[in-house]
Formats: structure tokens, sequence, C-alpha cells
């Protein structure tokens, strides 16, 4: 089988969860003995064309817009034509896969140029990140999401709960739809010991401070302030000895004004960016992992620290209750509750033996539900329904 897949960050340009996606899920497939041609964006130095894993990798060139959009509008341009050369050249392409709206238009172009029938995988939705379309930028995206889920042959998301969110928002039929989660290579966190961990510990906290740290896009949606607004009662309650790191790029001011407001600057350390090799070392000192979102699709994140044997706190939001068993896996806390936040939080603090067990559970859970490999094996079942339909049927 020969799929060009669609996707507008890979590694090294990491945007959000689809790079990691992208760069996980196509090596997988690339095993089980079948063709990956993914056209992706140019980042810095990175090559044009380059095999990644077993994966035909092509970077293509994307002029600056006046705005975000100007530029989206550009790169289907630019993916469109790389793409249509590619199906140009080799007429044997069974199958066109495309991530999420951004390149919707592109992949849209080329099924309906070369008549091959394309999967969608949606990622997010805009109405699921903002709770409802309140404005025309918005409205416009919602748009493309929708028609990217209309021109779809199958869509593919992240969790059950995506499944319902897909078929509220863009009336898409049910059974168009498909659950394959997440994974993680849990190998790829090394864990390295040949480090000084106390000193690199003493980076972001005193050697009495327990670690409790979130790491992931600085947005809203992404629940920092509920963790911001829990923090006082957990500093009262541990009587002063923790330290909130916040890891990830991005604007960080509307947060930290809200630690100083909170009188807890003190216990908070926003690191900005982390390279994943200083992530792997901090995740061996670290006390608990947060993940308090007000809406989350899947939450790669979360899989990460089990992969880190990290113990994990969460919201019941989205699909994290699918990734995390409450009292298994993890702690699932209520959306938006500081209270119950704080309640999950000192739960994993205070009960060190439960939270080792937490840790064990959810490490041995990866390669029950979380396996790449069985995750890829799922995604190949659904390219061969669409294939055969496809040959059923005049265009």
């Amino acid at each position: 089988m020969k799929i060009l897949a669609l996707a507008w960050e890979f590694p090294p340009r990491i945007v959000g969860g689809i790079a990691r996606h992208v760069a996980e899920l196509y090596p997988e497939i690339v095993k089980l003995g079948h063709e990956v041609h993914l056209v992706t964006v140019e980042f810095g130095s990175a090559p044009s064309y380059e095999i990644v894993e077993g994966i035909h990798l092509y970077r293509c060139p994307v002029t600056h817009g006046n705005d975000f959009f100007h530029w989206v509008v550009n790169m289907n341009d630019s993916m469109g034509s790389l793409g249509g050369q590619l199906l140009e050249k080799h007429d044997d392409f069974e199958l066109i896969h495309a991530h999420d709206w951004l390149v919707g238009d592109a992949a849209i172009a080329l099924k309906h140029t070369f008549k091959l029938p394309l999967v969608a995988t949606i990622h997010a939705t805009e109405y699921g990140r903002y709770n409802g379309i309140h404005n025309i930028r918005q409205q416009y995206i919602n748009g493309k999401e929708k028609l990217l889920s209309h021109e779809a042959w199958r869509i593919i998301v992240c969790s059950k709960y995506m499944r319902q969110e897909i078929q509220r928002v863009f009336q898409s039929p049910v059974d168009k739809i498909d659950v394959v989660y997440n994974g993680i290579r849990p190998e790829k966190k090394r864990h390295g010991n040949n480090f000084d961990r106390i000193k690199f510990r003493r980076r972001f906290a005193n050697d009495q401070e327990k670690i409790i740290y979130y790491v992931g896009r600085m947005t809203y949606e992404k629940g920092i302030s509920v963790l911001l607004n829990a923090a006082p009662q957990i500093i009262h309650a541990m009587g002063g000895g923790v330290k909130f790191v916040i890891i990830g790029g991005g604007n960080t001011d509307r947060l930290k004004h809200q630690a100083r407001c909170l009188g807890i600057w003190e216990q908070c350390y926003f690191t900005g960016f982390m390279s994943d090799a200083d992530l792997d070392k901090f995740q061996t000192i670290a006390d608990c992992a947060v993940f308090p979102s007000l809406y989350e699709p899947f939450g790669i994140v979360a899989l990460e620290s089990f992969a880190a044997r990290v113990p994990v706190v969460v919201s019941n939001t989205g699909g994290l209750p699918e990734v995390v068993q409450h009292n298994q896996t993890g702690i699932v806390t209520r959306a938006n509750d500081p209270d119950s936040l704080t309640w999950g939080i000192l739960s994993v603090l205070k009960n060190p033996l439960h939270s080792q067990q937490l840790v064990n559970n959810a490490y041995e859970s990866i390669a029950k539900y979380f396996s790449w490999d069985d995750l890829a094996k799922q995604t190949v079942a659904i390219y061969y329904q669409v294939i055969l339909e496809r040959s059923q049927v005049i265009w």
C-alpha cells in the first residue's frame, strides 16, 4: 500500500501534538510493509527531502503571508503543488491521509483531481477548544473542519469523546468515525541516570520541596490557571514544601501575573521551553505531573508521564478519563475545580505507596492500550477498508 500523508508539523518543527503523532505512527506503518510519503512544511536547515525511519519526507517552502490564515492558504498551495507532482509521477498511490483542517484544502483538491479516497484525522475542534463558536475567526476554522470531515471517506479520532464531538458538531455519521488512540514508545523516555541528580534538581527546587509540574502549551484550555488557583491550598497543606514548575514556551504573562496576585510567586518556576533531553531528566526527579485541562481530546502528555513513571493527576474533561483510569493509573479530578485538583495532588504527595502503585499500573497500561504497533495495525485496517470500498464504486 502506498499512502500520501499531509501534516503541517513534523519534527523538528513541533507546534502541538500532531508532530509527535505522525512521527510515531508512520514508522510503525512502514514496518508493516507499507510505503508512506509525507508532505510537511520546511523548517530551519532541515532538508527538503529525506527518509526518516522509513518515511519519505518532503518539506515544502511556504511564503509568509500577512497573517496566520494567509500563511495557511500559501501552505496549502505549496502542499497541493508538491503533492500533485508526486501523484502525477507515481500512479500507484492508493490513499490520501490529512491531519487536521490546516492541510484540508490541499488534501481535498488532490482527492478530487486524482480520484483518491481521503482519510482525515481530526485531532481537535475549534468548537471544543472554546466551548462554542463565538467570532468570525472561529467560524472560519469550524467551517474548514466541517468541510474536511464531510469530504473524508472516513474520519479517525483519538478518543470516544472526540467521536461524539465530531458527530455532534459536524453532524458526521457515527459509523463513518473510527477511534484510534494515540500511543507512545516508552523506550524513548531514556531516564538516563548518568547525570548529577541532586545538582540538576536544585535548578528547580530546594531539596525539601516536592516538585509538581505541568508541561505543554500555555493556552487557556490547558487549565494552568486552575492549577495556580489550587496552589495556595496545596502549599498550606504541605507546610510550604512544594514547587510548581510550569514547562512550555509561549506567552506566560497572564499566568505570571496570576501567580503574583495569589502570593505564590516564590513557589512557582516558569521554565519556558525545555528540550526533550532535559525533560527526560526532569521527569526522573519530579513528584507529580498535573494536566488540569478544560478541553483535551486525548492527552498524550499523560502517556508521556506514564512512560516516565511519574504519578499523574488530570481533570475529567474530554478524552483524559479514557487515558487515565481513576485510582488505577492516576487520579482524575473535576475539571475547572481548584478544590478537587487540590485533593488529587495531595492524595499523590501524601500517599507515596499508593502513588507508586499508580505509576506501576500506568506503565503496564501502555503496552495494553497505547502501543504504536497495535495502533498502526488499527489504522492500516481502516486504510484497507477505504481502499476496498473505493474499488467497488465509480467516482
